[in-house]
Order: C-alpha cells, then sequence, then structure tokens
C-alpha cells in the first residue's frame, strides 16, 4: 500500500495530454506517493504546447525538451523511455506514474513491473486496452475533471485521432456478482475491501467513479442486486441478494437451527 513516503516518479507524454489535467493528475497521484520527480516530455519550440506553459510553472513539472526530428511523436516516446529505465537503474524510486493514452509504452509499463515497481497509468478512455491491462492502476482523465464517464473539455488542446476507440466500460452487474462471488465466505458475506481488491487485479482500470459514484460503498449501495451492512467496527460487507427460493431455505435453516438450541420448547 502506498503511503507519504513512497517515492514517485510523474513521466508525463505532454503531445498527447492537455496541461488542463495538471492540477488534477497531481492530485489524484497523491494518495499514491509523493512525487519526488515531475516531468513533461514534449517539443516546446511549437505552439501545440502553449496551454502547458502555466501548469509547468505553477506544479514545478521540468519540461523536457525533445526536438521532433521526424513527424510524430516517436521522438518524445523514446526520451521518455529512456529516462525511465535511467531512474529505474538510479534505484532511488519506488513507483512510476506514465501519464499518456498511447500504447507505445505499454512495453515500459511491462519492464517496470518486471523491475517490482509500481506503476500507475493515467490516460483518456481512448487508451489502448493493453497499456491500461499493463499497469498496476490505470485511471482515466476524464473522471478527474468531470467526475465521471461524461466525456472532457480539458483535452480540446490535444489533436483528436479519427482512429482512437472509446472501449465500453465492463458490465457493472457481471463483474461486481463475480467479484464478490470470489471474495464471500462461506455465508455468502465478504468484505467490501476484499471485493475492492479483486475488481482491481482484475481490471487495473475499475474505478467507482467511471460510473458516477465516488466510492465503492455508494456504488455497492446503489445495487438492488447486492446486499450491504456496515457494522459498528466500520466493517462493510457484501453478498448477492439471495433469490426468493434460497431466501426461503435460509429462514428455514435458521428456524430449525433456533428450534434445535431451544430443545423445541415454545414460549
Amino acid at each position: 500500500m502506498a503511503t507519504s513516503d513512497t517515492r514517485l516518479a510523474v513521466l508525463i507524454d505532454a503531445d498527447n495530454t492537455s496541461g488542463a489535467h495538471a492540477a488534477a493528475i497531481l492530485e489524484e497521484l497523491a494518495s499514491f506517493g509523493t512525487p519526488t520527480i515531475k516531468r513533461a516530455y514534449g517539443d516546446w519550440t511549437t505552439s501545440n504546447l502553449n496551454g502547458w506553459k502555466d501548469p509547468l510553472l505553477r506544479h514545478a513539472i521540468q519540461p523536457m525538451q525533445q526536438f521532433a526530428n521526424t513527424r510524430g511523436k516517436n521522438s518524445t516516446d523514446s526520451a521518455l523511455i529512456i529516462d525511465a529505465m535511467d531512474l529505474l537503474y538510479a534505484g532511488n524510486l519506488d513507483a512510476f506514474a506514465l501519464v499518456s493514452s498511447d500504447s507505445d509504452f505499454t512495453r515500459l509499463a511491462t519492464r517496470l513491473r518486471e523491475s517490482g515497481k509500481q506503476v500507475i497509468g493515467l490516460g483518456r478512455r481512448t487508451t489502448p486496452a493493453a497499456l491500461i491491462a499493463a499497469c498496476d492502476r490505470f485511471v482515466f482523465l476524464e473522471v478527474l475533471t468531470s467526475g465521471g464517464t461524461g466525456a472532457s473539455h480539458a483535452d480540446d488542446d490535444v489533436a483528436p485521432d479519427d482512429a482512437d476507440e472509446v472501449t465500453p466500460l465492463p458490465d457493472l452487474r457481471t463483474i461486481l456478482t463475480a467479484a464478490v462471488d470470489a471474495a464471500s465466505l462461506e455465508d455468502g458475506w465478504a468484505h467490501l475491501g476484499a471485493v475492492g481488491n479483486h475488481l482491481q487485479k482484475r481490471d487495473a482500470s475499475f474505478d467507482p467513479r467511471n460510473y458516477g459514484f465516488g466510492k465503492l460503498i455508494a456504488l455497492a449501495r446503489a445495487q438492488d442486486y447486492l446486499d450491504v451492512e456496515q457494522s459498528g467496527g466500520n466493517v462493510t460487507r457484501v453478498r448477492l441478494e439471495p433469490k426468493p427460493a434460497e431466501a426461503e431455505a435460509r429462514k428455514t435453516t435458521a428456524r430449525k437451527s433456533t428450534a434445535k438450541k431451544t430443545g423445541g420448547r415454545r414460549g
């Protein structure tokens, strides 16, 4: 679990990310550790990155110049990857945050994880599934600025790609049912924390905010097929709402158990 002692490198593909996200990105990453290195990569001689000028100064993000020697963003990508590997071998960091929606960073994320580093990805909903799966956690930038699945206008200064497609979110009932079933004990109840861990292991991009809820407990309570119980010790349990036949069977079992304990006596 990340703490304030976790040393985090934030590496931003500025060609692929709007500067309007900078504050929200750093606020989100504060829950994962302390950003000790903050760098943004791009060709700063072009007008395309003008929107980054104020965020760079305000948040002490170091601009890393990479001239576009060839058409496209390959030069910027290469510079970020080389720096990431240098930082990895320096051995002073615990985690890396890769801010991009570009699948070119998939192998980098995998390599960093192979070296025992936590990798947090942040990108738009158009991020390819391969990059999302390569990260320990992946946060969609849309939820940081719009608070839900709605489109954000913060990317207006990022050149659109006609080939980009938004990957549909997994069906909520399907993944919640599977997670509760996997984390449940013999009595059918599962700790909500264990359910959340299962969901994030299954899908690095799982986030209650993707479905319009700020917390997992609020999302769970809104589902009519789940029972949610919170004890005085602030322990939250959840189970699948039993079907009518199952509910009746449980009542019968409970009555028999009570009768056995009382020896069949009637009061």
